[in-house]
């Protein structure tokens, strides 16, 4: 048969296994089927954070499991494929202190210094590059601007940004975007604010629908234009899906804003509204949906097969509601899941072990590898329907025009179905608590 199969299934050994493509004789009533005439969204990749704390612990390793990691992720043969990554503008909670890039009251920005990003991060995104071979499509985000910029002095717990730093602060990015460019870096797209309507003990700074509207529309798009940085994507929101309905509205309705807008960033966070993420794209489908941040929260969590399962079922969920990339949180933590400046502790894909030197490989590393090493750049997401709710499925073709099914399993049954496509079928089985991820060739089954 044209197909392989790969799959990863608790309680087995079963991890992004290529396994049988025998057609198994048991009949079902379950039927998948596959439409490849009713076309979707083109994608335009997955990856990770490159956060100091990532890159930080990354180096706590030998050079042995460094190497290991970075391959693991962005090896375009034997890892995950990643081809996107994300930054912090200035420190994030994921980093070892609060720092900026300026000195105080500096609002010309002559002092802006990114020397710290020298240490660790920019190292090792340079190394993700060398690994994967070709550029890698980095999106970067402020969290806070420096404390002297802001209403309450304090690059934590939320406060706004003072308007007569505005356009200080959209120079700020210019510098950032810059400065990069110059260490061979280069930056793919911006949001305006992590999470701009979250105070958070850690790194952050708030923005209501209007004000990040005003700030894009008089400041930081006229800015980058105006420094011939006009190609740089500006993502606004970058937070939850149970308001994004309301925030892209208030700001994508204006059209002055909407001129300098990509499209809209989503965390995971608090719901899994999906329905929300495609209401957007119904209101507004010249601009696009990207998967900016998601990660397991409360600390490490290893062995636990529902981090994977939530990591698959999101991505499913944000893929087939017309989001074109997934951004994963960091890349590696330690044994803790930080260092974290305040203790905001959280899992990884991947755990590093500083003292043993080991890297620990969660559910959650396999469970993203069933999207990102099989589905490639510019692929497009095709129709693909189930009539057995328990299964939940994904279809790509890519550019070479191989099917990409994904079917996730969350439930304790092992269930049987029957795939159709081009007047063609197979019946296969889901085995329980499992993701599976099947490729056809060109030219079907």
């Amino acid at each position: 048969m044209n197909y392989k199969k790969y799959i990863t299934a608790k309680n087995s050994d079963q991890r992004l296994s290529e396994i049988s493509t025998n057609n198994i004789n048991k009949r079902s009533k379950n039927r998948l089927f596959i439409d490849e005439s009713k076309t979707y969204q083109s994608i335009i990749g997955f990856g990770g954070a490159f956060t100091e704390a990532a890159c930080y612990t990354l180096n706590k390793l030998s050079t042995k499991n460094k190497v290991k990691v970075l391959k693991a992720y962005f090896d375009q043969e034997n890892g995950l494929g990643y081809n996107l990554g994300r930054v912090a503008i200035n420190s994030c909670d994921f980093s070892l202190d609060n720092y900026t890039y300026v000195k105080k009251d500096d609002d010309k920005l002559t002092s802006f210094d990114i020397t710290r990003e020298e240490k660790w991060v920019l190292p090792t995104i340079k190394h993700a590059k060398d690994i994967r071979g070709e550029a890698i499509k980095i999106l970067a985000s402020p969290w806070s601007p420096p404390a002297w910029m802001k209403t309450n002095n304090d690059m934590n717990n939320g406060g706004k940004l003072l308007k007569k730093y505005y356009q200080s602060w959209a120079n700020y990015y210019v510098n950032f975007i810059n400065e990069y460019k110059k260490r061979e870096i280069d930056i793919w797209g911006v949001t305006v604010q992590n999470e701009p309507a979250a105070v958070q003990t850690w790194d952050s700074c708030i923005y209501n629908g209007k004000e990040e509207r005003d700030f894009v529309k008089n400041y930081l798009g006229p800015t980058l234009h105006k420094n011939n940085l006009g190609d740089i994507k500006i993502i606004i929101w970058d937070h939850n899906r149970d308001e994004i309905i309301n925030r892209t509205t208030e700001i994508l309705s204006d059209k002055k804003a909407a001129q300098y807008i990509w499209g809209t960033g989503i965390h995971w966070y608090v719901s899994e509204e999906f329905q929300n993420v495609g209401e957007v794209h119904k209101k507004f489908p010249d601009k696009n949906l990207l998967f900016t941040e998601g990660t397991q929260e409360g600390g490490v969590h290893l062995g636990s097969w529902k981090t994977g399962e939530r990591y698959a079922r999101n991505m499913i969920g944000d893929l087939n509601n017309w989001v074109r990339g997934y951004i994963d949180w960091n890349i590696v933590l330690n044994e803790f899941g930080g260092p974290n400046h305040v203790g905001n502790y959280c899992d990884a894909p991947l755990i590093a072990d500083t003292n043993n030197d080991k890297i620990i490989f969660n559910s959650s590393y396999y469970y993203i590898g069933h999207f990102s090493k099989f589905i490639q750049e510019d692929a497009v997401r095709i129709n693909s329907e189930i009539n057995n709710g328990k299964l939940k499925v994904s279809t790509f073709k890519n550019p070479n025009n191989e099917i990409v099914t994904i079917i996730l399993n969350e439930s304790e049954e092992k269930l049987y179905f029957e795939l159709i496509y081009n007047n063609q079928s197979i019946y296969n089985k889901a085995p329980k608590r499992s993701i599976q991820t099947l490729l056809i060739k060109e030219g079907g089954i």
